[in-house]
This record gives C-alpha cells, sequence and structure tokens, in this order.
C-alpha cells in the first residue's frame, strides 16, 4: 500500500526484511524504556499514521496450573504493551487522522475454560479499543479491532492443542493482513471498529 514499515521484534531471523519499505527494529517490547526510545526514534524520522498492537502469547491449561511469570507474560505482552504504545503514539495519530488496529482474539468476546488468564487479556484489550475510540473519534483517529479465531502461527506452540489439519480450520496470517488491508483501504469517515475473522470448521487436534 505504499507504507513505510517499522516492525518491532525481538527476532527477525525468520521473516523476509529485504522489502525495501519493511524496517525490522530490534526490540524487547516488554522492555519499557527501550520500547519508549525505538518509538521517540522512529517518530523522529518520520510522520507515524497507523499503528498495529499485533505482538501476543498464549498460556493455555488449568489456571491453577499456571504460573505468575507466565501470567504476568500474557498480561504485559497483550493488553500493557499495546496501551503504552498507544499512548506513545497517539498526538501523532491525532495530527495525522490516523489509526490504531489491535489484533484481539475471539477469546475476547466468550468464556475461556483452559485459557482464562488469555481470554482475559484480549477482552482488556477489546475494552481499551472501544474506550479509545469513543475518546479520539472526534480528533479524525480510527481505533479498531480484529477478532480471529485460530490461526495458522507459533501462537499454539505452548498449548497442548493445535489448528485442525483442514485448510478450512484455521485463518492464514496473510487473511490477518488483507483484512488490515480492507480497514485501511475505506474512506476517510467511515470506521470498521470490529471485525471477528472465522474459519469455516471449527476444529483442533491434540
Amino acid at each position: 500500500m505504499g507504507y513505510e514499515v517499522y516492525g518491532l521484534g525481538r527476532d527477525f531471523s525468520k521473516v523476509d526484511t529485504t522489502e525495501e519499505k519493511f524496517h525490522s527494529i530490534l526490540c524487547d517490547v516488554l522492555e519499557t524504556d527501550e520500547l519508549c526510545t525505538c518509538v521517540k526514534k522512529i517518530t523522529s524520522q518520520c510522520q507515524v499514521r497507523v499503528l498495529i498492537n499485533n505482538a501476543g502469547v498464549g498460556y493455555y491449561g488449568l489456571h491453577e496450573e499456571l504460573n505468575p511469570k507466565k501470567i504476568k507474560e500474557m498480561v504485559r505482552t497483550n493488553l500493557e504493551v499495546p496501551i503504552i504504545l498507544t499512548q506513545q503514539l497517539l498526538r501523532h495519530l491525532k495530527k495525522n487522522a490516523g489509526y490504531v488496529i489491535n489484533i484481539s482474539s475471539v477469546t475476547a468476546n466468550g468464556s475461556n475454560p483452559r485459557g482464562c488468564a488469555y481470554g482475559a487479556t484480549k477482552a482488556g484489550l477489546a475494552s481499551f479499543s472501544h474506550s479509545l475510540f469513543d475518546e479520539v473519534r472526534k480528533y479524525g483517529v480510527k481505533v479498531m479491532t480484529i477478532f480471529p479465531d485460530m490461526t495458522k502461527t507459533n501462537l499454539y506452540r505452548h498449548a497442548d492443542f493445535r489448528e485442525g489439519e483442514e485448510l478450512e480450520s484455521y485463518l492464514l496470517p496473510e487473511e490477518i493482513a488483507a483484512t488490515v488491508e480492507f480497514m485501511l483501504s475505506q474512506r476517510e469517515g467511515f470506521v470498521m471498529s470490529d471485525i471477528t475473522l472465522k474459519p469455516q470448521f471449527h476444529r483442533i487436534r491434540r
């Protein structure tokens, strides 16, 4: 779409970083000072119009079998970091009538046995999105949330289940990206606040 994209992450070894307009920035988003320094460097070089909060981590199982470290990692990665990044960039997004796109989860809208804490972080992100939109819509800022169902990524590396074997039982990362592109392609003044994405089949394998 012609955007200069700045990607923040700890590891880009599995990412194609040869794209001319993609800039990989090594950053542990859980190191708040480091994160804010990266944001300041980016905003000093360019005008930011779009923020996509996509980083996420999930631990599954009985809640009593989690530990404080895993719970803290989920709360910070899935909820604290998007809130901080948005706060750091909001003045720039107001100036540019920009977008905040938060990648939540279908778990935000339901009961999640064996995923209580993860679902709670995604519900918190959705609540933040809805409240923020009402706060900043008068400045032209669009706040949008995508609620994907099971997607074929490494999110489930800590789980005792995976997506189903059939293509119809999971979403692809490219389909999430296409949804982001679709949201950014709408006319000024039209906002898709929430989009839920689901595969045709509801199946998992253990």
